[in-house]
Formats: structure tokens, sequence, C-alpha cells
């Protein structure tokens, strides 16, 4: 039960640091928010934790590669950043949401693995990203002109 409540603890800090990232996301008014965001990134971590485990009881068997699972939710999240990201007439919208579900279903693997320390600086470099650019990004627009619709 002491390796399994190990794996617990990884989705529950995957869960939090996605929560957490997705806060800034509800905070801006977008549509993939907190949930969404926990979500992926529990998803990603329950994977990534299952794909460790299965290697361990499977370890008897040749070509057992947990990394294999991480490389198909890069795969797979992404698929689901294209369907979050759309056109609105000739510009792209919603692509920094979509790159946030894919950085933080890489947080969700870290934690999987267990790479806490990894999955937190992420976390806080993600959120500066989206609160203290964005800023900066309207600024500069404000100052210099933002030259056509900026992407969002």
């Amino acid at each position: 039960m002491g390796v399994e409540n190990e794996f617990v603890w990884r989705l529950v800090v995957a869960t939090l640091l996605g929560a957490l990232f997705g806060l800034e996301r509800s905070l801006a008014g977008k549509h993939a928010g907190m949930r969404t965001y926990a979500m992926v990134s529990m998803g990603s971590a329950l994977f990534v934790c299952l794909g460790t485990l299965a290697s361990f009881q499977l370890s008897m068997f040749a070509g057992i590669n947990p990394l294999q699972i991480a490389g198909s939710i890069v795969i797979g999240v992404g698929f689901m950043g294209y369907g979050l990201a759309g056109f609105r007439g000739e510009h792209p919208v919603e692509l920094t949401t979509a790159s946030g579900i894919w950085v933080v279903a890489g947080i969700g693997m870290a934690a999987g693995f267990g790479l806490f320390g990894l999955a937190i600086a992420a976390t806080v470099l993600g959120i500066l990203v989206f609160s203290l650019f964005a800023r900066l990004e309207h600024r500069l627009r404000a100052r210099f002109g933002s030259g056509g619709n900026a992407v969002e």
C-alpha cells in the first residue's frame, strides 16, 4: 500500500498544480479554467502512474516502457488543443489556452513521474507567462500599436 500512496500523492500534486494554472485562465475569463486544467494535469499524471506501475508489475517482459504512454499523452493533448483553437475570420483564437492545456499535461506527467520540483517550476513559469507576459503585451501594444489583431 505504501507504493500506491506515493502514486496517490502524485495525482494530488498534479491536480492541485493544474487547478492553480487554470485559475489564471478562469480569472482571465477563458473557457478552459480550473477544472479543465486540473483534469488534464491529473489525467496525464494518472496515465504516467499507470504506465510506471505496469512497468514494475510486468518487468519480467521486455519492451514495457512508461515513456511510450507519456509520448501518447503529448500527441493526444495536442489534438485536444487543436480542437480548442479556432479561427475568428482569418485570425487564430484561443492558441494561448490550447498551449496552456498542452503545458499542463506536461506538468501532470512530471508529477506522475514524481518530479515535483519540475512540476512546480513549470506551474510557476506558466502562470507568469499567462499573467505577467499578458500585461507586458498589452502595454507594448498600447505603446507601439498592435500591427493587427493579436493571437490569443
